[in-house]
């Protein structure tokens, strides 16, 4: 199963590795690294060769870890870095879009990876403190330079979108997108799917929302406590939507997870779920969620009781 990147753009493997939990988040602890390079060569095995990584993920040790993994089996991997995102202690500082700074960043990124060319380059996200123009004809630059082969963006807008690809020809733009949040389908998909560009949709879980494992309330360190969508009646009232999908799920003898994943894939053939794992157990779940079909019913079920608007409280999806 594949998804082209871009009108013109190179054939990966419909469903994408997100690689981020494979190192420390906010400060957590390291997951076991063996496991992870385990579960990056038996993705690459089964055919799923995107791997999405940010250069800022456990600062710089996700590019070393993927570099790891992929050592000898190069050519099996198409890999997704994300830039610009400047941390210090845990702690987010902002953004980096300068091109002097693009120019750096990548060196360490090629090193790290243990690679020559990214096939996709991306930053993480445009704060309008460099034009759009600049941060992308740089990308495009470093392509004719031979460091990258395909320009991507992501968490930007649809106005954003438009103005990237009439610089140079974007082949993916990563977002936030599930039944839990779905404010994109009103600009940004639209104009992806016009312009040409595929979608590489994190979150698909919502946070955990959708898996169906949440209970209220969430236990007091849980960093889901500061969106108000996790929090009181909000949390209550969501988790009374995700019965239903818990109820679907039983009926259709799959879980909640792999539903909330295979209803993204259903949203438009230029959709790419992007599922975060660190571990070989989650492999078959996810990649069996590829099969799920949905009757037209079943999908005006999880359309109407996940409508927009229907969860309530925001998360940091919602910028």
């Amino acid at each position: 199963m594949k998804i082209q990147l871009g009108q013109n753009g190179p054939f990966v493997s419909r469903l994408g590795l997100g690689c981020m939990r494979m190192s420390s988040i906010w400060g957590g602890p390291v997951p076991d690294e063996t496991e992870s390079i385990a579960t990056i060569r038996e993705a690459l095995d089964h055919g799923i060769n995107f791997l999405n990584t940010g250069d800022f993920y456990g600062a710089g040790h996700n590019e070393m870890l993927i570099g790891k993994a992929i050592k000898g089996r190069r050519d099996d991997a198409f890999i997704s870095v994300k830039f610009g995102a400047v941390f210090h202690n845990g702690q987010w500082l902002g953004m980096d879009l300068r091109p002097m700074s693009i120019k750096n960043f990548i060196n360490y990124s090629l090193t790290r990876l243990g690679i020559e060319t990214i096939d996709l380059y991306q930053p993480s996200r445009m704060d309008n403190s460099v034009p759009v123009e600049d941060i992308i004809g740089t990308v495009a630059d470093l392509i004719t330079e031979g460091k990258v082969r395909h320009i991507g963006v992501s968490e930007i807008s649809a106005d954003q979108l438009r103005k990237a690809n009439s610089t140079h020809p974007i082949s993916a733009l990563e977002i936030g997108y599930s039944l839990a949040d779905r404010q994109i389908e009103n600009e940004i998909l639209p104009a992806a799917r016009e312009l040409g560009i595929a979608v590489v949709a994190f979150a698909n879980t919502a946070e955990g929302l959708l898996t169906g494992d949440m209970k209220a309330p969430l236990p007091e360190n849980d960093y889901r406590n500061h969106f108000s969508r996790f929090q009181g009646e909000n949390l209550i009232n969501n988790l009374e939507k995700v019965d239903v999908l818990k109820a679907l799920a039983y009926q259709k003898g799959c879980t909640p997870t792999q539903l909330a994943i295979a209803w993204v894939k259903e949203q438009g053939d230029y959709i790419m779920p992007l599922v975060s794992m660190s571990r070989r157990s989650r492999l078959p779940e996810n990649m069996a969620a590829m099969d799920i079909a949905f009757t037209p019913e079943e999908m005006n079920i999880l359309n109407t009781t996940f409508a927009p608007g229907a969860i309530n409280g925001g998360t940091y999806l919602e910028r």
